[in-house]
């Protein structure tokens, strides 16, 4: 038996494959701790982990971020990126880790697993290999290292055909100095816990883990050339689709229309303009039947339904995507993945945080379309939908990038890594 610990900051989108994770090691017999925000107890504790809170001052409510930092709104691309590093992530890094080092110092583990904006473990490789315990990143985003061949993380920009590389190294000097305040408080709180500067960057801290295991398949992962020796792939790991009850006009979904679901997720489902509300506009007219999940709002507070529209909270959503033609979304990481795994095509629309790096690998992959606009207009959402449903070009390609899920390692793959890590260190203690 093996003694994990799991980190992560307290977002929806960060937690729900680290779930699967933890349910699975502790299926297998493994201890495993997992330190998270209060509002995840109950679903921690459901996989038979046991669950760690946060300090007050690593914790942050994920749903009202905008509320929280009005002037977040307004920013797009890398301003957003640099925004959130600062205020999200780097702020509460050196909490973070004094949190980890504790739980280390209560009982030593094995292995620490996190996902890449839990900065505390990325702190806790400034110790002396010695004196920790293994880091796996678990990349539950879109890859976020530096690279010579892809543009800096943030800006949703896929590798160009002409002049990559010149064109990435000149973002990337932009992309340095927009972010020099997020790194400034990060090197300053590196420096109060180990006397130094954080190593490298932010966004480079995986190439300096003991592995990186990225939740998807190449084939949805731009080539990188300079990719460090610890990456694999593991496929997506993920919980089961939702297990809500069919809703009562559920026999509609007879195939005699095809089949659009849109949904903005379980967060960022507040602002209907996004995907929900303009794909109901833009097909209303249409010979298609739309359905809408709302992450949990209730139906009522949708915009009115047309009549060849159906809603519910939650959707079971493996009986759901083998009859779905389109899948319409703000380009959610985890509900994209999903959707691959049913061979399902794709529109994205647009977004912050990495949903722009999403969207550009929606279309890079040939699985769908993409809009930068994070409230597209209805003409130009159904122009996008019509030319996923009527070219099999794109269904071709998710069914590929299926085949590839399917054949995935998945979870036997990041145990097979665990494994391997287990008993390399002498100690989990603190410095």
């Amino acid at each position: 038996m093996s003694s994990i610990v799991i980190t992560s900051v307290p977002a929806q989108g960060h937690i729900a494959p680290l779930l699967t994770v933890a349910e699975n090691f502790v299926a297998r017999g493994d201890d495993v701790r997992f330190l998270t925000g209060a509002a995840f107890a109950d679903r921690v504790a459901a996989t038979g982990a046991e669950f760690i809170a946060l300090p007050a001052e690593a914790e942050f409510d994920e749903r009202p971020l905008c509320d929280q930092f009005p002037e977040r709104a307004k920013l797009k691309g890398t301003r957003a990126v640099a925004f959130d590093v600062e205020h999200v992530f780097a702020r509460p890094a050196k909490a973070q880790y004094q949190a980890l080092a504790s739980v280390l110092a209560a009982r030593p583990a094995d292995v620490v697993l996190s996902e890449p904006t839990f900065l505390g473990a990325a702190f806790l490789l400034g110790r002396v290999r010695a004196e920790r315990p293994p880091v796996v990143m678990c990349c539950v985003i879109p890859l976020c290292i530096e690279s010579r061949d892809v543009a800096p993380f943030g800006m949703g920009l896929a590798p160009a055909r002409f002049g990559n590389r010149a064109r990435n190294a000149a973002l990337l000097a932009m992309h340095r100095r927009i972010l020099r305040g997020a790194y400034a408080t990060i090197d300053a709180f590196h420096r109060d816990v180990h006397g130094t500067a954080m190593p490298g960057t932010f966004m480079n801290w995986g190439r300096r883990a003991e592995a990186l295991v990225q939740f998807t398949v190449p084939a949805f992962e731009y080539p990188v050339s300079d990719a460090p020796p610890n990456r694999c792939f593991a496929g997506p790991l993920s919980a089961t689709g939702s297990s809500a009850p069919l809703p009562p006009w559920w026999p509609d979904l007879d195939g005699d229309r095809p089949v659009v679901h849109v949904t903005q997720g379980t967060v960022a489902n507040i602002d209907y303009d996004q995907a929900i509300a303009p794909t109901l506009s833009a097909l209303a007219d249409d010979d298609v039947l739309v359905v809408v999940s709302t992450g949990g709002r209730p139906v009522d507070t949708l915009p009115p339904l047309p009549d060849n529209a159906r809603a519910a909270e939650y959707l079971p959503y493996d009986e759901l995507l083998p009859r779905t033609a389109v899948f319409v979304t703000n380009g959610g990481y985890g509900g994209v993945q999903y959707a691959l795994r049913h061979g399902v095509p794709i529109v994205a629309t647009g977004g912050k945080e990495d949903k722009p790096e999403v969207g550009a690998r929606v279309q890079w992959s040939g699985v769908g379309r993409r809009l930068r606009a994070e409230h597209p207009s209805p003409r130009a959402l159904r122009r996008e939908i019509l030319r996923v449903l009527n070219d099999p070009r794109y269904r071709n390609a998710s069914e590929r990038i299926a085949a590839d899920m399917a054949a995935s390692p998945g979870f036997d793959g990041l145990a097979e890594i665990v494994d391997g890590l287990v008993g390399t260190s002498s100690s989990g203690g603190t410095r």
